[in-house]
């Protein structure tokens, strides 16, 4: 039997990672991961506007638990995939030999914005109103131009982008006629 394959769903912030891996792990019936499952207080740099300024450098980002966990998975796995939320696709040196394709949810900005606001919207706190707030000021002030850029970085290296605003399900069909055909 070949080698399992690692399928990462790329992406900025509310363009439907989680949702797809989720639908895609399912249908396929294979494992998953989340890179937010991984994050700790060192993931990401610092200042992230200074990080951009200086060329936002994704290998920068680290979660090694995740790296970890993928390399376990994969050496114990017989799925014919895992699902990977992956925001930066083969882009971070220290998960990309991990990576088979790329799949990028290529979605409009003002989509995922409204995502992200609806999301943390649901259950409102005093603090979930000072993060959105926060969130939103800095989405104005780098966080936008900082998904544009490494969305454009994993639209270098990607396998399949989808730009069409679709429902999940038929993200998820396209996608699984995708793999049907291309991922050999």
């Amino acid at each position: 039997m070949s080698r399992v394959k690692v399928i990462a769903i790329s992406g900025v912030s509310g363009c439907g990672k989680t949702t797809l891996v989720r639908k895609l792990s399912d249908e396929f019936e294979c494992p998953n991961l989340f890179f937010d499952d991984f994050v700790v207080h060192n993931t990401y740099p610092k200042n992230m506007k200074k990080w951009f300024e200086n060329g936002a450098i994704v290998s920068e980002i680290q979660t090694p638990k995740l790296v970890n966990a993928l390399s376990k998975l994969i050496s114990s796995s017989d799925s014919q995939y895992i699902f990977l939320e992956e925001p930066f696709g083969k882009g971070r040196d220290s998960i990309s030999s991990l990576i088979d394709y790329v799949i990028l949810l290529d979605q409009p900005m003002e989509i995922c914005l409204s995502r992200v606001i609806q999301r943390n919207a649901y259950n409102l706190t005093p603090d979930s109103l000072n993060s959105l707030s926060r969130y939103l000021l800095n989405y104005d002030d780098h966080f936008r131009d900082i998904y544009i850029e490494t969305a454009k970085q994993v639209r270098g290296h990607c396998n399949l982008s989808i730009k069409d605003v679709i429902s999940v399900q038929a993200c998820t069909r396209l996608i699984g006629n995708w793999l049907r055909s291309n991922a050999k």
